[in-house]
C-alpha cells in the first residue's frame, strides 16, 4: 500500500509539495490520512489482496469498481477499477479523508468541483490529475460508500439542528445517573432522526469540540491541521471514563450509536482498571471505555453486567469523582491522533506542549500522552470524597490549590496495519497520570 501511494507521489509534483507541507505543519504522514486507493482490476491484484487478508466489501461504489477491506488491520479501502488496456494492479488514484472538503480547498487555494450536497454523507473533489493518475479529497459523515450523495434541500438544516442538540445538551446534573439516562434518551432520538451512523458522526464531532476547548495540546495540533483544512480526520480513538455504577449506561449510549464491543483490555491485576474497546465500523471510530476493575471481573462481561461498589476508588473512578463522567461534564479523557511520532512531538514542543515518556515504542506502535491539562476541582466534589474517606485532608488541599489532571492528547503512530493496543505498559502511564501521584 505504501508503494502504491509512493507511485502517485512520485508522479505528481503538487502532491509531493502537499505531503511535505503536511509533515512540516502537522507532524503527520500522508499515509495517516489515506481513505482509499484505486488500482486496476485483474486476477493478479485480486489474488494478491486475498493472499494479504483483504475481503470484498458490499458497499456503494461507481460502476466498474469493487471494494476491498482488511477486517483485522488498519488499512485504507482498496478499490479495483475495470479498465482495458491498463496493467492489472497498477495504481490509478488515491484519496485522503478530510473533515470538510470546502475548507480543505480553501486552505490550499484549490478550485475544484465538489460532488455531493452540503454536509451530505459523502462528498469528494478531484485535486490533481497527471498522466491518467488522480488524487482526491473526500468528506465522510457516517457513510461507508464511494458514490457522492445528494440529499433533499432541507437535509443540511436537519443535520445542523441535530448537531446543535447534541453539542448544547446539558452536562451538569445533581444526579449523574439521571444525566446519563437523559443522554441515552437524546442518543436514541438522534438515531431516530438521522440514522445510526450519521448520528454517531454528529455526536463524536461535538465530543471532540468539547474536549478540545479545554485541552491546549489539542488546540495547537488542530490549528496546525486546520492550516491545511484537514480537521480531525486522523483520529485513532476516543477515550471515555466512567464510574462503575454508570458504566452499563455508557456502553448502552455507545451501542445506540452503532458501536460493537471489540477486545476487552486489562492491564494487569496491579493496575486496578480495564476498558472495553468498541468500534463503529461505518464511521471507523474506535473507543476506549475505561472503568475501575478487579482481576476477577475482566473474565466476565463487565460492559453489560452491573459492577458493585468498591471500597476504594481506582485511577479511573477518582478521575470521575473529581471531574465528572466523561460522557457528561468532564468530556473525553483523551483523543488519540495518528501522527508521525517524532515529528509531532517536536512540533508540539515548539509551542510549549511537553510530552510524557512513551508508553509504547515498537516498530508497529508508538504512543505517548502530552502533559496533562490541570483542571480546577469543585469544592463540593472534594467534600464528598473526604467525607467518604476516599481522599484525606492533605489531598483535598493539594487538589484545591493545584487542581487535578484532566485530559491529554495522545500522539500515536501505527505501522504494519497494526490495529490493537499495548496491554503491558499502559498500566505504567495510567499510574503516572493518577491524580494522587
Amino acid at each position: 500500500i505504501a508503494g502504491c501511494l509512493d507511485t502517485l507521489v512520485a508522479a505528481m509534483p503538487e502532491l509531493r509539495t502537499f505531503a511535505a507541507a503536511l509533515h512540516a505543519q502537522t507532524g503527520s504522514r500522508l499515509f495517516d490520512w489515506l481513505d482509499h486507493l484505486v488500482l486496476i482490476d485483474g486476477a493478479e491484484p485480486r489474488g494478491r489482496l486475498a493472499e494479504l487478508g483483504f475481503e470484498a466489501e458490499d458497499t456503494a461504489a461507481d460502476p466498474g469498481h469493487a471494494v476491498f477491506y482488511h477486517p483485522a488491520a488498519i488499512f485504507p479501502r482498496i478499490l479495483l477499477r475495470e479498465e482495458r488496456h491498463s496493467t492489472p494492479g497498477a495504481t490509478a488514484a488515491a484519496a485522503i479523508q478530510v473533515e470538510d472538503v470546502s475548507l480543505f480547498l480553501t486552505a490550499n487555494q484549490l478550485s475544484a468541483a465538489i460532488e455531493g450536497t452540503l454536509v451530505s454523507p459523502y462528498r469528494r473533489a478531484a485535486l490533481w490529475r497527471n498522466n491518467g493518475l488522480e488524487f482526491l479529497a473526500v468528506e465522510r459523515r457516517g457513510h461507508a460508500g464511494f458514490i457522492p450523495t445528494h440529499m433533499p434541500a432541507d437535509y443540511a438544516t436537519h443535520y445542523l439542528n441535530a448537531y446543535e442538540r447534541w453539542a448544547t445538551r446539558p452536562r451538569l446534573f445533581g444526579d449523574d445517573r439521571a444525566g446519563m439516562e437523559q443522554t441515552l434518551r437524546l442518543a436514541r432520538s438522534l438515531v431516530s432522526d438521522m440514522g445510526t451512523h450519521t448520528a454517531a458522526w454528529i455526536a463524536f464531532s461535538a465530543e471532540r469540540a468539547y474536549w478540545q476547548q479545554r485541552n491546549r495540546a489539542g488546540q495547537v495540533q488542530k490549528a496546525g491541521q486546520d492550516t491545511l483544512g484537514l480537521g480531525w480526520a486522523n483520529h485513532d480513538h476516543h477515550t471515555f471514563r466512567s464510574s462503575r455504577h454508570l458504566f452499563p449506561i455508557l456502553i448502552e449510549i455507545l451501542e445506540t450509536f452503532g458501536f460493537h464491543p471489540r477486545e476487552r483490555f486489562y492491564a494487569g491485576a496491579q493496575a486496578g482498571w480495564g476498558a472495553q474497546v468498541m468500534e463503529q465500523p461505518v464511521c471507523r471510530f474506535a473507543v476506549f471505555a475505561d472503568v475501575d476493575l478487579t482481576p476477577a471481573e475482566v473474565e466476565g462481561d463487565f460492559a453489560h453486567n452491573p459492577l458493585p461498589p468498591l471500597q476504594e476508588l481506582g485511577t479511573v473512578g477518582l478521575w470521575c469523582a473529581l471531574h465528572g463522567e466523561a460522557m457528561l461534564s468532564a468530556g473525553l479523557h483523551h483523543l488519540a491522533a495518528r501522527l508521525d511520532f517524532d515529528a509531532a512531538t517536536e512540533n508540539l514542543a515548539r509551542w510549549g506542549i511537553d510530552s510524557m515518556r512513551p508508553f509504547s515504542d515498537f516498530s508497529y506502535l508508538r504512543q505517548a500522552f502530552t502533559r496533562g491539562e490541570r483542571w480546577p476541582v469543585a469544592p463540593d466534589r472534594l467534600d464528598r470524597l473526604v467525607s467518604s474517606g476516599q481522599i484525606d485532608e492533605r489531598q483535598r488541599t493539594a487538589f484545591m490549590e493545584n487542581g487535578a489532571i484532566g485530559s491529554h492528547l495522545e500522539n500515536i503512530q501505527r505501522g504494519e496495519g497494526f490495529k490493537g493496543f499495548n496491554q503491558q505498559t499502559i498500566s505504567d502511564i495510567i499510574r503516572r497520570t493518577d491524580p494522587r501521584n
